[in-house]
């Protein structure tokens, strides 16, 4: 067993913090205006907001008047270089404000937060519909000098031509002045619908004040429900609609009344049904933003909006992508369809159960799987305290790449619980540094994420270090045992663990194509899911798991108890993800949202087609699906699927090299994580594999036949 903490990997540093001054003589000024260092998050008040952007984009425009009235040939020193910079100004002071948005919401905040969106999306298209700036991108390209331009300068070139095109450009007066107005007011809705999906996360709870009501629940779910009680000053216990407290609760709870009531809650968030019928509806929204979408595309000549999107994407053209999900959903269905047998199956004939509903379907396959397999979460967890999983963590990255990360006290948070690393390579280079923020609280979205803080560049003061924000939402110490995470929770963290490494182990030199910039949005998940498969295997298991109080590691026997459970109910898993994805991109590729069809209609139709469960009709998933309407990804779920044949396909040369051989490990750094978006996806896979993809990795990893 292997666990190495305060030396080689892990060095923690408590008086350290590179990119600080001493910020007391400069207290009167606006924190979000000090745009070199760490952003001071104890310093942030809503009223800084507003007039920092507004000083910003004034600041913007008038660099951007100068580089517009320039009388001498544009070049990248003397254009691209400029315009560049004034776009990072603006990101470095806007992602401090769009994180703690995220993460400790306020009513405050979100006023002024939401006053901004207007301003940034005017600005945005403002400057993508310049055709001087336009011509001058495109002067660039046709010029002599582009060839002597490096790959990733060419690559933000040929990029902006591009986005200059998405943002209509080349469109008369009258049609750049609708498009502006659409995107201010898709800015606006999108914004609008992730409040409403957390609104109604947070205003329904399960109170249960009778303690048999807490019958099958573990004991860690028990503890946490009298916590968060004991917060909120009641007796008895709290459920939310949190993940931590709602997955659980559904795989164990043996009242199945309150089974239901907690699954109407959760499908039913967001919309006009459920216990908070027509609180925080997101109805009509879905159908003003597929409007306006819709209509952008016209504008842009595109017959849809999924065109549009594919325009950033490795795939070409909507009908592969249905074509690929389809493929998927052959090889998946027919398994998908027996997991569900089985699993009814045993409900019926164990419990009794023959009415199945949509809400037994956790509750009865946790009791298949503990049939089967023996074991629970509850097993696992003792396993997973989570700052060994941390530390476990950054040592397999320190094996795989040559990497040290070291922990830096005495920086400025957000919360109490977040903390500071960094990453430096063998020669002591420091390579990134990365915010924390594990744990599931009031005011803070739900889900896992990986943003920027912070990009790398190179001008003549030297290299910008890249900062990341990795934030997930897993369960939190209870009482006085540590944080104690599931393996679906370590999971969740390498996973974002590996956007982080994109984000901060590049080597490009140009914010435009350093890290996840640039990087096409169907292969941007490629490193996050190939970060999973470490979870996985014995070898990383020992770094990463110890029990948290005698230390031994995970037993043989639970490991292969795992390892066996993997694949329990893949198909469905399966389908589940293609439902979603063949959801969004019909929706966004022949769904006209001016006709009869409603968009729930849509969704009945593609379940028919692919689907093994079929939800109750006050189902309305979609109204929470923020991923696809507010989250980056309309017309791009189908991305997961794509690129974890990308991520399963890289992982199997480790399989067939050594799961930590620090050779492959720096031939995938070099090939994938240090080349950010300064070329195409697919060229870089095939630097790394030798060859193209194929689905037989992924099927494989997925006990799904090939």
């Amino acid at each position: 067993m292997i666990w190495i903490e305060n030396k080689a990997y892990v060095v923690k540093l408590s008086h350290v913090n590179h990119d600080r001054k001493d910020m007391s003589a400069v207290d009167h000024v606006n924190p979000l205006l000090q745009l070199q260092g760490l952003p001071r998050f104890s310093a942030i008040r809503p009223e800084h907001v507003e007039p920092a952007l507004d000083r910003l984009l004034a600041e913007n425009r008038d660099r951007l008047k100068g580089l517009e009235a320039m009388e001498i040939a544009a070049d990248w020193d003397n254009f691209v270089q400029p315009m560049e910079d004034a776009n990072e100004r603006l990101t470095r002071m806007w992602s401090p404000v769009a994180h703690l948005n995220s993460v400790k919401d306020s009513a405050a905040l979100r006023q002024a937060y939401e006053a901004c969106l207007p301003k940034l999306s005017a600005y945005r298209t403002e400057v993508g519909q310049n055709e001087a700036f336009y011509r001058a991108f495109a002067h660039i390209a046709g010029s002599p000098g582009f060839s002597d331009l490096d790959t990733a300068q060419r690559k933000v070139v040929t990029n902006a031509l591009r986005d200059f095109r998405l943002l209509g450009v080349d469109l008369p007066p009258e049609k750049k002045h609708r498009f502006k107005e659409i995107q201010q007011q898709l800015s606006q809705l999108c914004n609008q619908f992730e409040r409403n999906v957390l609104d109604a996360t947070q205003a329904w709870s399960l109170h249960i004040k009778d303690k048999k009501d807490l019958s099958g629940l573990p004991d860690s779910l028990v503890a946490m429900a009298r916590q968060m009680a004991e917060r909120d000053q009641l007796q008895g216990w709290k459920l939310s609609l949190d993940i931590p407290s709602y997955l659980p609760f559904m795989m164990h709870a043996d009242n199945r009344s309150l089974r239901h009531r907690m699954y109407e809650a959760y499908f039913t968030r967001a919309s006009d049904q459920g216990p908070n019928a027509g609180q925080h509806d997101n109805t009509g929204l879905i159908r003003q933003l597929l409007k306006l979408r819709q209509e952008s595309a016209h504008l842009l000549g595109f017959s849809n909006y999924a065109q549009v999107s594919l325009e950033t994407k490795m795939a070409e053209t909507p009908v592969q992508v249905l074509d690929f999900l389809r493929d998927l959903a052959r090889h998946s269905r027919a398994a998908a369809n027996q997991e569900l047998e089985d699993v009814k199956r045993f409900a019926r004939d164990e419990y009794g159960r023959d009415d199945f509903q949509a809400w037994d379907l956790a509750y009865y396959s946790e009791k298949l799987r503990q049939s089967l397999y023996r074991f629970t979460d509850e097993d696992i967890r003792p396993y997973f305290p989570a700052t060994r999983v941390l530390h476990g963590l950054f040592h397999v990255v320190g094996r795989l790449y040559g990497l040290t990360i070291s922990e830096i006290d005495d920086v400025d948070v957000w919360d109490p619980d977040v903390r500071f690393f960094e990453i430096s390579d063998a020669d002591g280079d420091v390579r990134g540094r990365f915010y924390v923020d594990l744990y599931v609280r009031p005011h803070k979205r739900g889900g896992a994420w990986m943003d920027e803080c912070v990009s790398r560049k190179r001008d003549a003061h030297g290299t910008q270090i890249p900062v990341a924000y990795l934030t997930c939402n897993c369960s939190p110490p209870v009482g006085d045992k540590p944080a104690l995470l599931t393996h679906d929770e370590v999971v969740t963290l390498f996973h974002e663990f590996g956007h982080g490494l994109h984000h901060m182990l590049t080597k490009v030199d140009y914010v435009g194509v350093s890290g996840i910039n640039g990087v096409a949005w169907d292969a941007v998940e490629l490193p996050s899911q190939f970060m999973e498969n470490w979870c996985w295997e014995r070898e990383a298991l020992d770094i990463i798991g110890g029990h948290y109080q005698s230390d031994a590691p995970l037993p043989d026997d639970l490991l292969e108890k795992m390892r066996s459970a993997k694949n329990f109910q893949s198909g469905m898993q399966m389908v589940r993800q293609i439902e979603f994805a063949l959801f969004d991109m019909l929706l966004y590729y022949d769904f006209i949202a001016s006709d009869e069809q409603s968009v729930q209609g849509l969704l009945d139709e593609v379940r028919q087609e692919v689907a093994v469960v079929m939800p109750p009709t006050y189902n309305r998933f979609q109204n929470s699906f923020t991923h696809i309407f507010s989250g980056g990804y309309a017309a791009g779920y189908y991305s997961y699927k794509w690129a974890e044949v990308l991520s399963a396909d890289a992982f199997s040369r480790f399989e067939e090299e050594g799961i930590l051989n620090p050779q492959t490990g720096r031939a995938f750094m070099e090939s994938i994580l240090e080349q950010g978006g300064s070329r195409e996806p697919m060229d870089l896979f095939m630097a790394f594999r030798g060859r193209k993809p194929n689905i037989d990795a992924l099927l494989r990893h997925n006990g799904l036949s090939v």
